[in-house]
């Protein structure tokens, strides 16, 4: 059904002459006469008796007048939630708690105004991220793409902020009472990390720092959330973790964990943004400046092979200017 005619309809209904319709619609008295004839011919009905003072409905019209204004109400309420600038920025970040999540928290402290939805895609594929982006279901994911050549031309990321990782052991681990630690003192510990997913940026991230810095990294058994993760660091004298500095994480009181920073270097997990490469969301301008505001890690730093440079406000609007006179 060709919703412009269903509008038409409608206005005409309301407003008694096919003129006036016109003139609201920014049409001719033609087109919206022709509109709603082929409204008739498609249904099989006269909707409207013309008279003396304009047109009237006719009892099919009356009848299909409310289901009409639903029609109509419907198309506009859909075209406002994928307008750009009409509808909420749409973000999709690894989970509530997640540094991603916290940045953007505090970003939306400061600017309440912001019309925000932030998502949990659950997906680890990224692949499936970007299909999203294409597809306008969300506006931008907080996830990487190790071969950044594998990217449609239609999508770029670029890099958002890193997160420096902390080592959260319980009370009675042997590394508890140290204030920081390097990379080579936490040889030989375990470091159980459950639930990393084959192929996803972050197996590639543990990897590459198990590789380079000798460490041991588990990743063995299944998966059952942070709560248990927490209770079992609690009372272990021999299982650490790793967390984002910037990670939310909440456990009892008498759990007594410790977050301990890594230093010399420090190990950061680099946080890019995936996005469309024309005309991205208006609203990612203001957030991607906030990320260049945040304070970066030390000079000595590891990140892994596929971390980005860099590249924030000027990437997003150099790209839609081209676009925009492409």
């Amino acid at each position: 059904m060709d919703t412009e005619a269903v509008r038409s309809f409608v206005r005409a209904a309301e407003l008694g002459q096919l003129q006036h319709a016109a003139d609201e619609l920014g049409v001719t008295q033609q087109a919206v006469s022709k509109r709603i004839a082929t409204l008739e011919r498609d249904l099989g009905v006269r909707l409207f008796t013309r008279t003396a003072r304009g047109v009237e409905l006719t009892l099919d019209g009356q009848a299909l007048l409310p289901h009409a204004r639903t029609i109509v109400a419907g198309v506009d309420r859909g075209m406002a939630a994928i307008r750009p600038g009409s509808r909420a920025l749409r973000i999709d970040v690894l989970g509530l708690r997640s540094a991603q999540a916290v940045v953007l928290h505090d970003y939306w402290r400061s600017h309440p105004e912001t019309n925000l939805d932030v998502v949990t895609l659950r997906v680890n594929d990224p692949r499936a991220v970007v299909a999203a982006v294409q597809a306008g279901d969300i506006d931008a994911s907080f996830r990487s793409v190790t071969d950044p050549a594998t990217l449609p031309r239609d999508v770029q990321m670029i890099h958002a902020f890193d997160s420096p990782t902390e080592l959260l052991v319980g009370p009675r681990h042997p590394l508890a009472s140290a204030r920081t630690l390097t990379p080579a003192q936490l040889r030989r510990h375990r470091i159980w990390v459950p639930g990393i997913a084959p192929r996803s940026e972050w197996a590639d991230f543990y990897d590459q720092l198990a590789a380079d810095f000798d460490l041991r990294i588990d990743a063995t058994g299944p998966n059952f959330g942070n709560e248990v993760l927490l209770d079992i660091l609690a009372d272990s004298t021999d299982v650490a973790t790793l967390v984002g500095s910037r990670d939310r994480y909440i456990w009892p009181t008498n759990h007594d964990l410790r977050r301990i920073p890594i230093v010399s270097p420090t190990l950061a997990y680099p946080l890019s943004l995936i996005l469309p490469r024309a005309n991205p969301h208006p609203g990612l301008r203001a957030i991607i400046d906030h990320f260049a505001s945040l304070a970066p890690p030390p000079a000595a730093t590891w990140r892994p092979s596929w971390a980005m440079a860099p590249r924030h406000r000027d990437a997003v609007e150099g790209d839609a200017s081209a676009a925009a006179s492409a």
